[in-house]
């Protein structure tokens, strides 16, 4: 780590303090209070927790501000893994005294719609002493310090890699503490402090590139991120999306957007993601929903590699191999970052009422 630069800009960063002292002291209000809402969570009211409350606890996130209709967001999140689920595995998340890695790895693996963005944020809000706020701004400002072995991808982010996170984030909060930077105490006011430095000029294909999922846990994280991100895609582009969707008898597809076009009926775009299984699988799966007539599209997603494989065996399948698209899913998390960032950006001018539908 580039010491030296992380000292250098936490004298800067001080001297900005002093000089916008309300604006800091209202800011850090607002965070206190977001911390004592979500520090009142108990194991009892999770258990009780209904659909409002959950709209409550994930709404006011940071993660969710590229959502303008969040109660559309919200909604989808309710319907794909149900009320149950979402109870229990956010009481293990918080209240279990399994480690951070068994609690964030099961939590990605049975939780649909929920990624690292929104569970960092909720851990660090309930104890900002041990866990570290991890998104695009805490990625910019690890490259810049120059901070080994940071994933650039959430896809893969394990809870391995989440807990390494948490480490090093201490360590920079202890370091802060050590040279008299009082300000940074814990790991909510070390995200602020990066909000306000270290955001340099990473080009878009720097922070997404090609990683390679190692262990079959990553692949499977992978796999529902991306399947998670194209849904998030098609929501943006005004559509319906749903994840793990039955289209036709026996085809139970990663993700679909749907659209109702006048008095012609739905159109319905299909999504297979594949980083790792049988090709013949997702082929038959694929063909099968083609036989569904709202069906316009089917599209396979791997990375590129995996892509000349499934080109190479869909060509002897005719029912599909003249209308199968391919997808590579590392376009897919750039298109899904490009677009976020546009959208936090619009939905900044409130220009749509908070739960206005507009999909």
């Amino acid at each position: 780590m580039n010491e030296k630069l992380y000292l250098d800009t936490l004298k800067k960063y001080q001297k900005w303090a002093k000089e916008n002292k309300k604006q800091v002291e209202q800011d850090f209000t607002e965070r206190r209070a977001m911390c004592e809402d979500m520090q009142a969570y108990s194991k009892e009211r999770f258990a009780k927790l209904t659909e409002e409350e959950f709209y409550e606890l994930i709404a006011p996130l940071w993660a969710m501000r590229i959502w303008g209709n969040k109660k559309y967001y919200i909604d989808n999140i309710v319907e794909s893994n149900g009320m149950e689920l979402i109870r229990e595995q956010l009481t293990e998340l918080f209240w279990s005294k399994h480690s951070i890695e068994k609690r964030w790895d099961d939590f990605r693996s049975k939780i649909k719609g929920i990624g690292p963005a929104i569970m960092s944020e909720l851990l660090n809000k309930f104890n900002p002493d041990e866990y570290l706020l991890w998104n695009r701004k805490s990625l910019t400002a690890f490259l810049a310090l120059g901070i080994e072995k940071v994933p650039k991808q959430n896809a893969s982010l394990d809870g391995k890699r989440y807990a390494y996170l948490c480490k090093i984030g201490k360590s920079l909060v202890e370091l802060a503490k050590s040279k008299g930077y009082s300000e940074i105490d814990n790991m909510l006011a070390l995200d602020y402090f990066y909000w306000q430095e270290l955001q340099i000029d990473i080009p878009i294909d720097e922070v997404i590139e090609e990683e390679k999922p190692e262990t079959e846990k990553q692949k499977t994280f992978v796999h529902n991120d991306v399947r998670d991100r194209i849904c998030d895609i098609g929501s943006f582009l005004g559509f319906k999306a749903y994840r793990e969707k039955k289209v036709a008898d026996g085809a139970v597809v990663d993700a679909i957007w749907e659209v109702s076009v006048g008095n012609m009926g739905r159109v319905t775009y299909v999504f297979e993601v594949q980083t790792n299984g049988s090709i013949d699988s997702l082929l038959m799966n694929l063909m099968r929903a083609k036989n569904n007539p709202s069906v316009q599209g089917i599209v396979a997603v791997s990375d590129a590699k995996q892509i000349e494989k499934i080109k190479k065996e869909a060509a002897s399948v005719k029912a599909i191999r003249d209308d199968l698209k391919y997808w590579d899913y590392n376009d897919v998390l750039k298109v899904y970052d490009s677009l976020s960032s546009a959208y936090e950006s619009i939905n900044k001018l409130h220009l749509v009422p908070e739960g206005y539908n507009i999909l």
